[in-house]
């Protein structure tokens, strides 16, 4: 079967923790989930008292500024990317028309996947088209769809899609949005180990979906 970026990029990110190519950098920031956050950067998820908090990441102080702020679970750890080293796998953190910026691991809540938060330079872009440049850059995607949608307040696209890849026994589902800002577009994309690890970090999904929004 042939090895899909997702799969390949995966690797890459496996050899960051040797030190090799990617390099997820935290600066200042604990490696616990439940602690990463920026200061006072909390908020309620729902479910009225003693319902979890959300840690909000894209601010400034947060591990990940980014043009956007959203919600993670607290039990989730963000991690800014930086991309060093070999330029044939620096270019697996490039997709369609923007570049991996931040990954969002699932592992401290019994998961296996990541947010991952891919940013563009390009501030006239509408979210469509920043999501099927990034989709079409994905040579094992298929059963691609679109819609228009919203994500917090902000104007956006979602797709739904699947993968195939040498980590699969079939394809599997994959979903993103796109908002676009001044400072450029933002795609928020959903990946995981198997079908049944994307169900159940669909959850994560939805609430940085929810809460989107511009960062100040």
């Amino acid at each position: 079967m042939v090895m899909g970026r997702y799969g390949m990029l995966r690797g890459a990110v496996v050899m960051t923790a040797a030190g090799m190519v990617l390099t997820a950098c935290s600066a200042g920031a604990p490696e616990a989930g439940p602690s990463v956050k920026g200061p006072g950067a909390t908020a309620a998820t729902g479910g009225g008292p003693g319902a979890a908090k959300g840690v909000v990441i894209g601010g400034r102080g947060t591990p990940c500024p980014l043009p956007v702020t959203f919600e993670t679970p607290p039990e989730w750890t963000p991690e800014k990317v930086t991309v060093s080293g070999d330029p044939d796998f620096a270019a697996l953190a490039e997709q369609g028309t923007v570049t991996l910026s931040c990954e969002v691991d699932a592992k401290p809540a019994g998961n296996i996947g990541f947010l991952r938060v891919w940013t563009g330079d390009d501030p006239g872009a509408a979210p469509r088209e920043v999501l099927e440049a990034y989709v079409g850059a994905e040579e094992n995607a298929a059963k691609a769809a679109y819609t228009e949608t919203r994500a917090g307040g902000l104007p956006a696209a979602e797709v739904t899609y699947t993968v195939s890849d040498e980590f699969t026994d079939g394809p599997k589902p994959e979903r993103a949005f796109a908002v676009t800002t001044p400072s450029g577009a933002v795609v928020v994309h959903l990946g995981g180990l198997d079908a049944g690890e994307h169900r159940a970090m669909l959850p994560a999904y939805e609430l940085a979906k929810r809460t989107t929004a511009l960062a100040g």
